[in-house]
């Protein structure tokens, strides 16, 4: 009887002090991390998938560290000018995949079925035009060292084309020709590697075959409002409708 005694007084000191190391010791890390406090960005009104963020959709607050994402945002310059991959509501904070830096919606709410889009490769500096190209450009595009005769060509089917999207190696959307030559950061900004096009399907095989067999130069043609650069693609588009438009019979009956 006096050792039972003795063991249940031993565990009962035992749980004494589990008590008093959880209480004086791990319990005041636990809250001192939930008290920690983290700069991070959110949104201040609702915003539709497609939408670029601006600098009023935002604002950088301080909130508790504890249990956030270890990648959510907490610098506007990762934010602003970039697109939004989903529906998004007022006070939801910003994660990288709910943001991109192409806006590809704009590319499928261009495609109605009678058109695609289809990139093609810079394959060197001069090609794409010194890195000046830039969205809602016309183009013509010109094929040199073209087949086993290494000629150069200006398909008539390829004058007049619009740019969807320019597009570095890393898939990101390539800078204006307005911005620096150099990021926030000081590093070199990269180069265009890739061109999206708005073309009909006989221009999407054309090019597919150029791309593969000559070396693609891009040569700009127009930059400017909207409704002018629509005439320059409906010359286009007409070029093709009257190419396929039976031809009258000649002679007489």
């Amino acid at each position: 009887m006096k050792n039972l005694f003795r063991k249940r007084s031993t565990v009962g000191f035992l749980c004494i002090i589990l008590s008093l190391i959880l209480t004086l010791g791990i319990a005041p890390l636990l809250n001192q991390k939930s008290s920690e406090q983290t700069s991070i960005v959110r949104l201040v009104k609702n915003v539709t998938k497609g939408t670029a963020i601006a600098s009023d959709d935002i604002e950088t607050v301080q909130v508790g560290a504890y249990h956030l994402p270890a990648d959510v945002l907490s610098s506007p310059d990762n934010v602003i000018g970039h697109y939004a991959t989903v529906d998004m509501l007022k006070g939801d904070y910003l994660l990288p995949g709910k943001l991109s830096t192409v806006l590809l919606d704009a590319y499928v709410s261009r495609l109605s079925g009678t058109k695609q889009a289809i990139s093609i490769s810079i394959k060197s500096l001069a090609a794409g035009l010194s890195g000046k190209l830039q969205s809602g450009d016309i183009v013509t595009l010109i094929a040199s060292d073209y087949g086993e005769l290494r000629t150069t060509t200006a398909p008539p089917e390829l004058q007049y084309v619009e740019v969807l999207g320019v597009t570095t190696s890393s898939g990101a959307e390539a800078q204006s020709p307005e911005n620096a030559s150099t990021n926030s950061d000081g590093e070199e900004q990269e180069l265009p590697s890739t061109l999206t096009l708005l073309v009909l399907p006989q221009q999407a095989s054309l090019l597919a075959d150029l791309e593969n067999k000559s070396k693609l130069h891009v040569a700009l043609v127009y930059r400017g409002d909207a409704a002018t650069a629509k005439i320059f693609t409906d010359k286009q588009d007409a070029y093709f409708a009257a190419s396929s438009a039976p031809k009258e019979e000649s002679g007489h009956e």
